[in-house]
């Protein structure tokens, strides 16, 4: 709007333009601040911008484990920035914001922290094209004193959780702000390059080079986003429904391969039994990686990797079950915040729980109560919060029992028909996005009727052994005596023992 104001009021007048303009005039550009403020990874994440792609275009050499390329990021900030920072570890050669060289600098606290100014400030709303190129060696890197980069005797490993962007792409890495990907790797023509998604082209681009690209065209957090390059067997094939599954296999598996093969080849049949319980899949891909020297199994999105330690006795579903469960709980719906982890963990192992009852091995109710009456009162065990474990504890194995037993004693209080309701309507609306415990409790206190604090405060909240077992004091009462072990618990135990060893 125009304001006019009449020459006869004189200074009166040129004082009174000067507070209007003040008034309307925008705050000056800011800088970004440098994390989020995850309560357990202050330093996690970036505020200031949302991104929407990663363009990730790699060379990498085994023989020296040199990793070069460029990253070309997509976003929008969301205020005006005068500056705003990259999580990254490895050494840059250059950044430019919008086409023009922008300036670079670490945080002299925080060597993941990169501190971008920009030639031109960012105005609120507007794109930034962030192009990144580097070069660096890697396994060389540490943060906090470790690298999560793992060296193979073929090539390399970038999976790792919380932490992994920061050894291989800039970005802002924390699991609230999701992008699509496209990756694309050029390695030697005797080994492989695997990420997520589609591989949507392999091309030789020179002698003894070829490139391989992956697109993952759903949101996806960077932790999820993964790259292993070496010596597999690479096995594509069709679902049932039409999707694409790829799998490999490292090629050093030796007389764990079988075993690997008959437990990972059966995931759209994993797929198929999740979707009943859990609702629609909800990426465009399935499939498994298994690789030695990983230590651990990681549910990347569209295709987890597996340590070959997982099958080293015989077939284990367990696991290739836990980690497909993840692409609905903690890969489609993400944790707000890292405290939040039993919204990943605890789901996931019930699932194993749910798979269990599938093929006749055992209910989830003699799973939980035998779980429960094998850990004695003063255990250790009991003084871990799933709910808020704590950074150190955030894979303890309570966070995946303990986990579960809540999940089982939520089912056994609000009954069959609104647990299963309450998992298929929490995935559907928080589709692509990211949840926190209170907002889970809310929406199961809303679907079942039912006040649900105490339940949550004894099972996920409160240190110590619940008096009554998961089942509720029915089951423990009805029975006989102690629940026998089930057929599938040592494989369920063996499957948590390997996965919370990594941590």
């Amino acid at each position: 709007m125009r304001i006019r104001i009449r020459a006869c009021f004189g200074g009166v007048a040129a004082g009174l333009t000067t507070v209007l303009l003040a008034s309307t005039a925008s705050a000056a550009p800011a800088p970004g601040t440098p994390g989020v403020g995850d309560p357990y990874y202050p330093g996690d994440g970036n505020g200031g911008y949302d991104v929407t792609h990663y363009d990730i275009r790699l060379s990498y050499q085994p023989d020296v484990d040199g990793l070069s390329g460029t990253t070309t990021i997509l976003a929008t900030a969301e205020t005006e920035l005068s500056s705003f920072n990259l999580d990254f570890a490895l050494d840059i050669d250059s950044v430019r914001v919008n086409n023009r060289p922008a300036q670079v600098e670490r945080d002299a606290s925080d060597p993941t922290e990169v501190v971008v100014t920009p030639a031109v400030p960012l105005a609120e709303g507007s794109p930034m094209t962030v192009v990144v190129r580097y070069a660096d060696t890697p396994s060389q890197v540490t943060v906090d004193g470790r690298t999560a980069w793992k060296l193979t005797d073929t090539g390399a490993l970038a999976v790792d959780e919380p932490h992994i962007a920061e050894w291989w792409f800039p970005s802002n890495d924390h699991p609230t702000d999701k992008a699509t990907y496209d990756v694309s790797v050029e390695v030697p023509d005797d080994i492989v390059a695997l990420s997520n998604g589609v591989l949507s082209s392999r091309s030789k681009v020179r002698e003894g080079w070829t490139r391989w690209n992956w697109r993952s065209t759903q949101p996806q957090a960077t932790y999820l986003t993964f790259l292993a390059v070496g010596d597999y067997d690479v096995r594509a094939s069709t679902a049932p429904n039409g999707m694409p599954v790829v799998n490999a296999y490292d090629t050093g598996l030796g007389s764990i391969r079988p075993a690997a093969e008959a437990s990972v080849e059966r995931t759209p049949e994993v797929v198929e039994f999740l979707e009943e319980v859990f609702g629609p899949y909800p990426f465009e891909a399935q499939g498994g990686v298994v690789t030695n020297g990983l230590g651990f199994a990681l549910e990347n999105q569209t295709r987890s990797v597996y340590d070959a330690r997982f099958f080293s006795q015989g077939t284990n579903m367990s696991v290739v079950v836990h980690e497909n469960a993840h692409q609905w709980f903690g890969d489609s719906v993400s944790l707000e915040r890292w405290s939040d982890i039993w919204l990943n963990e605890g789901f996931a192992t019930y699932a194993e729980y749910l798979w269990s009852e599938h093929i006749g091995e055992g209910t989830a109710d003699e799973l939980a109560q035998y779980l429960y009456d094998s850990i004695p009162a003063d255990h250790e065990f009991w003084q871990v919060l799933p709910g808020d474990p704590g950074a150190d504890d955030q894979f303890h194995s309570a966070v995946y029992d303990r986990g579960a037993l809540a999940v089982h004693a939520l089912r056994t209080t609000v009954g069959d028909e609104v647990f299963f309701e309450l998992l298929r309507t929490w995935l559907e609306e928080k589709r692509d996005s990211h949840g926190t415990i209170d907002e889970f409790v809310a929406l199961a206190e809303e679907l079942s009727g039912t006040q649900l604090d105490e339940l949550f405060e004894e099972w996920l909240f409160t240190k110590g052994k619940p008096e009554a077992a998961p089942g509720g004091e029915a089951a423990r009462t009805t029975s006989s005596g102690p629940v026998a072990e089930p057929k599938s618990y040592a494989e369920i135990a063996f499957t948590h023992e390997l996965l919370a060893a990594h941590h």
